[in-house]
C-alpha cells in the first residue's frame, strides 16, 4: 500500500511547476518567484549552449519568465510545465539568431585564452569546450535545440517532441544527426594537423 501512496505523491512533485503556473494567473507573486527560482539555472544554460555568453543567456531567461507572466491567464497544463517552458525559450532563442544574424559575433583571440591559462591540461581542455561549443553552434537549429533538450534539460523524446512542435520520429532523427555531426566535428579538432 504504501507503493500506492508514493505514486501520487511523486505525481504531485511532477506537476509542482504546473500547480505554481496555475497559482501565477490568480496573481500569486510567490508562486512566481517559486518557478523563477527552480528555472532560471536551467534556462540560463540552454540558452548557454547556443550563444556562449552568460550576459545574453540571462536576458533571454528573464525574457521567457516575462512572456509566460503575461501568458499566465491562458496557461493550459495540457503537457508538462517544462515542456511549455522550453517551447517558449526556443521560439526565443530563434527570435535572437535572427536578431544576431543581422550584426557580427564577437570574437575571442585564442592566444588571450593561453597567455591567461596556464598548464597543458587546463589549455586542452578550453581548446575542447571551444570546439564542442562551436559545434553545437554549427548544428541546424533543430538538431542543437533537440540535442540540448534532451542532454541539458533531460527531457524525454515525447517532451522535446512537444516542445518542438515535430513528431517524436523527427526528434529522434534529428538528435541522432546532431550526435553523428558532433563527433564529426570534435574528431576532426584532435586529429594532428
Amino acid at each position: 500500500m504504501s507503493d500506492a501512496s508514493a505514486t501520487p505523491d511523486h505525481d504531485a512533485e511532477v506537476d509542482v511547476d504546473a500547480e505554481r503556473m496555475l497559482r501565477v494567473a490568480q496573481g500569486d507573486q510567490q508562486a512566481l518567484r517559486e518557478i523563477i527560482e527552480h528555472w532560471q539555472g536551467p534556462l540560463i544554460n540552454f540558452f548557454y549552449r547556443s550563444l556562449r555568453s552568460v550576459e545574453a543567456s540571462e536576458d533571454l531567461a528573464q525574457t521567457v519568465f516575462i512572456r509566460i507572466y503575461r501568458a499566465a491567464d491562458r496557461y493550459q497544463p495540457t503537457a508538462k510545465f517544462s515542456t511549455y517552458l522550453f517551447h517558449i525559450a526556443r521560439r526565443i532563442l530563434i527570435n535572437e539568431y535572427r536578431r544576431q544574424s543581422r550584426k557580427p559575433l564577437d570574437a575571442v583571440d585564442p592566444a588571450e585564452l593561453h597567455a591567461s591559462t596556464p598548464g597543458t591540461d587546463k589549455i586542452r581542455m578550453m581548446e575542447l569546450e571551444e570546439a564542442f561549443a562551436q559545434a553545437v553552434e554549427n548544428l541546424p537549429e533543430n538538431q542543437r535545440s533537440a540535442i540540448l533538450l534532451l542532454k541539458q534539460q533531460q527531457l524525454s523524446y515525447e517532451e522535446i517532441a512537444k516542445a518542438l512542435d515535430a513528431s517524436e520520429s523527427a526528434v529522434k532523427s534529428w538528435i541522432h544527426r546532431a550526435r553523428q555531426k558532433l563527433k564529426e566535428e570534435l574528431a576532426d579538432f584532435y586529429q594532428p594537423e
